[in-house]
């Protein structure tokens, strides 16, 4: 059964009972007292029919299966309420004679009885049902509990790989500065080296050419 359903019935079975008492308690009483519990009687029955339409409209959100039942309890609070509606009139009557009225009360005692029954049993398997809803709910939220703090364990732990990884990255990056620094060294060296050997085989040759030049004058003279 829809949870939202059982939770509009609960509320609803709650209201019943005390419109019950309030209706039986305003028939008793006189004047200004009387005015007083209709009026309260009358807010009551607003809050028990907001209630209903509520049932109603959560009723036919559901599955055929489920929605039949569900309409078919409806009707069943429906008639109650007008039960209540037809009570409220009858004692809210000016000029209605007091005696004809206790008479009118007797004679509907026994129903009274049993519809009171009734509520009471579907105010105790309703409040069960709520019961066993907040069971639910406490455990959904030890849950939730547990997957939050899994969840800052997993925030926690990414948070710190992440500062490694950081820290890598700035290590690699002082990696590639002195890379490019050593490849510049190198480059300058081996651009040294280049020019060095163009002027020791510039030195070589002349030499070369000097010893040639020694040798040739030699020979000839």
């Amino acid at each position: 059964m829809s949870e939202v359903f059982e939770g509009y019935e609960g509320q609803y079975c709650e209201i019943s009972a005390n419109l019950s008492r309030k209706c039986t308690a305003a028939s008793a009483l006189n004047g200004e007292q009387r005015k007083q519990r209709i009026s309260e009687i009358k807010s009551g029955l607003d809050d028990a029919d907001n209630l209903i339409k509520k049932m109603d409209l959560e009723a036919r959100s559901l599955q055929p299966s489920l929605k039949a039942r569900l309409l078919a309890k409806l009707r069943e609070y429906k008639a109650d309420l007008d039960n209540f509606k037809s009570e409220v009139k009858r004692i809210s009557l000016p000029n209605a004679n007091l005696t004809a009225r206790d008479e009118l009360f007797e004679s509907g005692m026994a129903e009274g009885v049993s519809a009171s029954g009734n509520q009471r049993d579907r105010l105790m398997m309703s409040t069960e049902r709520l019961n066993q809803s907040s069971d639910r709910i406490k455990e959904s939220r030890r849950t939730m509990l547990e997957t939050e703090e899994l969840g800052v364990s997993i925030l926690h732990d990414l948070h710190q790989q992440r500062q490694s990884l950081l820290h890598a990255h700035k290590t690699l990056h002082g990696v590639d500065d002195n890379i490019i620094k050593s490849k510049k060294v190198l480059t300058a060296m081996s651009r040294r080296m280049s020019r060095n050997k163009w002027i020791i085989g510039s030195i070589i040759a002349a030499l070369v050419l000097a010893i040639l030049f020694i040798i040739y004058f030699k020979l000839t003279h």
